[in-house]
């Protein structure tokens, strides 16, 4: 009983960080929408809106470790400005590509991060995925394509700012894992360390991104109430998101993050058509229902080939010295004076 309680405890733990991230990060976008739409508040200053998200999160996490919640645990800050500057490109890329992309060109960058992961991790972990995986990983992006993409035009700007913001996000992500598994570090606790500098940053930087963006001074934007109850529900909804998707990444990969991430593109897109009259055609239907296959046979695929991996591990046993073993035991032989068994001398 006591054993089939633990097993469960850690799904129970998988589903919840999974449901934290679809449900913050679908509460946010439905705020923003509010917030950043003509129909809406018309708030357009979406990197320095991301700096305040990133400040309220560096807050409660400077809360938690005063008041004990959290440990802070080392972090070099070489590590944690290169962290930063790549996270910091990755939502600048963002909103540029978004600008300078149409609609469609943009959601298939997007999609792109999935097999850019896929690429990134074999070239940085040599990481390898089985055939199930990968099939997987194409009827998603396929499904998630065909409800989303819709006009497709390029251009060179856009091209270049859509391949810096698929890399730099991709490998912002794999070093979210790294960086908790190289420093035993939690989720929360390096959320806690990298925000403030992000925070910093785009609060500096933002304002002057957003105007290039956008045309518009947010100095001269006239606040009202609704306006900052929006950008306060907003902001506690990024930092759920944050935490959820440190947390998803820290316990799965990367890879995973990515695909069943597009869960929430197919919770945009209905709650879309639920609450703000968006059209929703048999093709997004179709479209929405291959994606949520594609993710379903993505979760089989990677528990089947955890259960692979973890009966190797069992029917090979360690039976052979590493070469830190081999050189131990060679130091002990030599150091030791070899006795003879029927003298009992020392020769």
């Amino acid at each position: 009983m006591e054993q089939t309680e633990k097993k469960s405890s850690p799904a129970v733990s998988d589903v919840g960080a999974w449901a934290m991230n679809v449900v913050s990060s679908v509460g946010i976008i439905m705020a923003n929408k509010q917030l950043m739409s003509n129909s809406g508040y018309a708030f357009t200053f979406a990197t320095t809106l991301t700096g305040f998200h990133f400040a309220v999160t560096a807050l409660v996490g400077l809360v938690s470790n005063a008041t004990g919640l959290s440990a802070s645990k080392h972090v070099p800050l070489w590590e944690l400005l290169w962290f930063s500057i790549v996270a910091n490109t990755s939502i600048t890329g963002m909103n540029l590509s978004l600008m300078l992309n149409s609609v469609g060109f943009y959601q298939i960058s997007k999609l792109s991060m999935i097999p850019v992961v896929c690429v990134m991790e074999w070239i940085l972990h040599s990481k390898h995925y089985s055939r199930e995986v990968k099939i997987a990983v194409v009827v998603v992006v396929i499904g998630v394509g065909v409800c989303t993409v819709t006009d497709v035009n390029v251009n060179l700007q856009g091209f270049i700012c859509a391949c810096v913001a698929v890399l730099s996000t991709s490998l912002q992500q794999i070093t979210i894992g790294s960086l908790q598994k190289k420093y035993s570090i939690g989720s929360f606790e390096l959320l806690s360390k990298t925000a403030p500098i992000q925070a910093l940053s785009l609060l500096i930087f933002g304002p002057f991104i957003d105007y290039y963006l956008s045309g518009k001074l947010i100095t001269s934007y006239k606040m009202s109430s609704g306006v900052i109850f929006f950008i306060l529900l907003s902001c506690s909804l990024a930092v759920f998101c944050n935490v959820s998707q440190y947390l998803c990444i820290g316990r799965f990969s990367a890879v995973s993050f990515q695909v069943l991430g597009h869960m929430k593109t197919v919770c945009v897109l209905t709650l879309g058509w639920l609450l703000f009259d968006s059209e929703l055609t048999f093709k997004n239907i179709m479209g929405m229902i291959l994606a949520v296959v594609g993710m379903i046979v993505y979760s089989w695929a990677v528990e089947v080939e955890k259960q692979s991996n973890a009966k190797n591990s069992l029917s090979h046993p360690k039976n052979s010295l590493t070469e830190e073993e081999i050189r131990l035991l060679k130091e002990g032989i030599d150091n030791k004076p070899v006795k003879d068994v029927e003298l009992g001398e020392s020769k």
